[in-house]
């Protein structure tokens, strides 16, 4: 089972594990204040994470070891689909709410996040439908495809009401890449992003402010995006995350205040250890250390799309494209929150943050894209020696 190891890609797994490496010592920095506030144990939080990790890499190495068709079963990902659909209505009924949202599962210590599953299950599922489409009629036209997607958008809208903006938005990224590369002609892409943004401008923005006080008090997504279009001007309630943020950013400066310094980790962030880690990373390590791990990343990413263009078989292509679409939007936003480009929606930084749902989903997708690695340089070699 584990001979694949042999041809293990080490320029996706060493970026993996140092990224990891420094997100358990940034996790057990910025968790320090809030383990005390909750009566947790200084190394509370660091335990936890190093198992997540731990469990990760056996869960990355098992993944790359496992045979794709599994992957790839017609019945099996339709009773996927299906129970995930019954658990996030469950969840929209019943879950427990975290930060304005319904979507968590609490099994005593442990809380699981289901949307983070449904990225990995998109991705697998839209390559499956998308390849077996080709295989039957040569290519996979967006009309043809339609009805696959149904369930997938029932997901999505599921995810969107838990209110979970920022999972959504990553679910549908990925399909919309999937689909992009899968020959969807661009101008339908191209015109559905513009009225995208035409209607954040032009109509939500606008109504947003001018909502009652009473509305938004009772909003935490709501609360956010305020903070976000007017930070300083709600400095002391909503915009106090995003300016306590920039300050975290700017006390880093170039090489950081050095780790354990952190001021903005004692009760001035909130989620220093999942949401906000970034801020914390840049105050602590500086401009420097985000740039490394921000470049970690890419090379990851960059890898990924090379190894998609490489293959010949459609539903490894699109596997290694969602899975590459997967880390650079969630990235993105959680990147892009912290600093004000966009409106923070609660969305961690791949294998920084502290979480066992978004760690388990990552490694899943990174061990599947191992696999595809591994068996394209099988069957490279199998070429070169049949060839000699």
């Amino acid at each position: 089972m584990w001979k694949k190891l042999h041809y293990m890609d080490y320029g996706l797994l060493v970026p993996y594990l140092i990224i990891s490496g420094i997100g358990v010592v940034m996790v057990y920095s910025s968790s320090s204040y809030v383990a005390a506030q909750n009566g947790i144990t200084p190394t509370g939080y660091l335990i936890k994470q190093l198992i997540w990790v731990v469990l990760g890499i056996f869960i990355t190495l098992t993944c790359m070891n496992l045979k794709i068709a599994y992957f790839k079963q017609t019945k099996l990902l339709g009773t996927l689909g299906f129970a995930m659909l019954i658990v996030l209505v469950g969840l929209r009924l019943v879950g427990q709410s975290i930060n304005g949202a319904a979507g968590w599962i609490i099994l005593g210590p442990v809380s699981i996040q289901p949307a983070e599953f449904c990225k990995f299950y998109l991705i697998i599922y839209l390559a499956s439908i998308i390849a077996q489409r080709e295989a039957h009629f040569g290519v996979a036209r967006f009309s043809e495809l339609g009805s696959q997607f149904v369930m997938l958008f029932a997901m999505i809208f599921l995810i969107f009401i838990q209110p979970d903006l920022g999972g959504a938005t990553i679910n549908l990224a990925i399909a919309a890449v999937i689909l992009f590369a899968s020959g969807i002609p661009y101008f339908v892409g191209v015109g559905t992003f513009a009225g995208a943004v035409a209607a954040f401008e032009w109509v939500l923005v606008p109504l947003m402010s001018r909502l009652p006080q009473s509305v938004l008090n009772n909003s935490y997504q709501l609360r956010r995006f305020l903070g976000f279009l007017n930070p300083f001007k709600t400095a002391s309630g909503a915009g106090t995350q995003l300016v306590n943020s920039y300050y975290a950013i700017s006390n880093g400066g170039l090489t950081g205040v050095g780790i354990g310094n952190s001021l903005q980790k004692r009760g001035y962030l909130p989620e220093p250890n999942t949401d906000f880690i970034m801020s914390i990373t840049a105050e602590e390590l500086g401009l420097i250390g985000v740039l490394l791990i921000m470049g970690l990343l890419l090379v990851m990413v960059i890898r990924m799309i090379y190894i998609g263009v490489r293959s010949n078989n459609t539903f490894n292509t699109l596997v290694c494209y969602g899975v590459a679409a997967y880390l650079t939007i969630q990235a993105f936003i959680n990147v892009g929150g912290i600093v004000g480009l966009i409106p923070i929606t609660g969305v961690t930084f791949p294998f920084m943050s502290y979480g066992g749902s978004s760690m388990m989903v990552l490694t899943l997708s990174l061990g599947l894209v191992l696999n595809i690695s591994a068996l394209e340089k099988m069957d490279r070699l199998n070429t070169v020696r049949q060839a000699g």
